[in-house]
């Protein structure tokens, strides 16, 4: 039993299977866990005591997949000729950067995105590094980053063929080294990750299939994020980009699929016999013109679907309002999915694509303390039990976040990080950017 810490006189907003909401109560959490959670108020009081007059409590939000060092090519101006479609976005973006990041880029990266997120409200991140020049030691380096702001991360280095099958070789060995680095981390853990199924073969995929089992962690892949993985295997083996990824066994319940933008009714009948998991990007969707995914037929089928950023825009409600609007616009239908839906894929769902269901994702006594506080005193309409979910998906953002807990620390206190300052924060990430911006150009 660790300290005991209350917040009182709160809207709390649970978000577990029956959505249980709150008017005027209190969460209390000894140590790292909740212990206590009502209406009024607790039985014993805690050594630290918030008021939530005003205010809504809800679990800690869930990037269920980002990619941190996308925040270091914030506002870059890059000397490239503009691309026309998202391979092109690859070859003239993204894979010059990934040869281009060093490890204390890793590290900066992951401290600046750490903190914007945990301002943002989420607490636990799903992310996958992809440095060919700087693998060993990488995913070390993005743990420390993490660490010094408070957040919990799940991290992973991307294998990929594209240069030679060496350079997926060393990425495997780091990814195993970390795995077992951090078996008994409280805030870090590690996956195996593959970049995507057209950047690489067979081989290193039933070779990644086998290690994550045996290592019991999760697998991630990029999945039809544009039609060029989905060419790609039509050409290359006669099979879509799921059903390849099935024959080669590595669809379950422990692996998560980022993006799933193309993929057809056949495929997603193969993602939910196996119980895979799915995390859905639509603001890089969207970004990159590569399409809208079938999340809301995907719902249909019972699929699980987590909600990430892929590296660009790390305020999580940013991402669900866009989650909420763009299936809208793409069905022509107002009403295709509604908020309880678009809550549940940046809770629970986020929690369930890796597993830890019974740890995150919802406030529920016992679960891990990870608890955010969001200042309604500027909501302009009534804020209450039944408004509550509406106000969530369209009046609040990042920028009402006051209060985070992971594991019961105090990690942001009245919008400011608590364990490192902001001011250090900007000041390691514009350093890093700077270089990186310099080498790229």
């Amino acid at each position: 039993m660790g300290e005991r810490t209350t917040i009182e006189n709160a809207l709390i907003v649970t978000c577990d299977e029956k959505w249980k909401t709150i008017e005027d109560g209190f969460i209390a959490f000894d140590g790292d866990r909740i212990s206590e959670m009502g209406k009024g108020s607790p039985k014993q009081k805690g050594e630290t005591r918030i008021d939530g007059s005003g205010c809504v409590v809800i679990p800690g939000l869930i990037t269920a997949h980002t990619h941190l060092y996308g925040i270091l090519l914030r506002g870059a101006q890059l000397n490239i000729e503009p691309p026309t479609d998202f391979a092109q976005v690859l070859q003239r973006v993204w894979w010059p950067v990934d040869e281009a990041l060093s490890i204390d880029d890793a590290y900066a990266s992951a401290l600046s995105a750490s903190a914007d997120m945990l301002r943002n409200g989420s607490t636990l991140y799903a992310d996958t590094y992809s440095g060919p020049n700087s693998i060993e030691g990488s995913l070390a380096a993005i743990a420390r980053g993490t660490r010094e702001v408070g957040m919990k991360g799940i991290v992973a280095f991307e294998m990929t063929e594209r240069h030679n099958e060496e350079e997926a070789r060393r990425g495997f060995d780091e990814g195993v080294s970390f795995i077992e680095s951090v078996k008994t981390d409280p805030l870090i853990s590690g996956m195996m990750s593959i970049h995507a199924s057209f950047t690489v073969g067979d081989e290193i995929v039933e070779k990644t299939v086998k290690k994550a089992r045996e290592l019991g962690v999760p697998k991630t892949i990029h999945t039809s994020e544009g039609l060029v993985d989905l060419y790609h295997n039509l050409e290359e083996f006669g099979e879509r980009t799921v059903e390849r990824l099935y024959r080669l066994g590595l669809l379950g319940p422990d692996t998560c699929l980022a993006h799933c933008v193309h993929v057809n009714e056949r495929e997603m009948d193969l993602i939910s016999q196996t119980d895979t998991r799915v995390a859905h990007n639509p603001m890089s969707n969207m970004l990159n013109a590569v399409g809208v995914s079938p999340v809301p037929r995907m719902l249909e089928k019972g699929i699980t679907v987590g909600l990430g950023n892929d590296g660009w825009i790390y305020d999580p409600f940013e991402n669900m309002r866009c989650a909420l609007t763009v299936h809208r616009l793409a069905s022509g239908n107002p009403s295709q999915i509604g908020p309880e839906a678009v809550l549940r894929m940046a809770t629970l769902g986020g929690a369930r694509c890796y597993g830890l269901e019974k740890e995150v994702g919802s406030l529920e006594i016992g679960k891990r303390a990870d608890v955010v506080v969001l200042d309604g005193m500027n909501v302009p309409t009534p804020l209450n039990k039944v408004s509550v979910l509406g106000h969530l998906l369209n009046t609040f953002s990042g920028a009402d976040v006051r209060d985070v807990f992971v594991n019961g620390k105090q990690v942001v206190a009245n919008r400011r990080l608590a364990l490192v300052s902001d001011q250090k924060v900007a000041e390691v990430s514009r350093n890093s950017a700077e270089s990186l911006w310099s080498r790229l150009n």
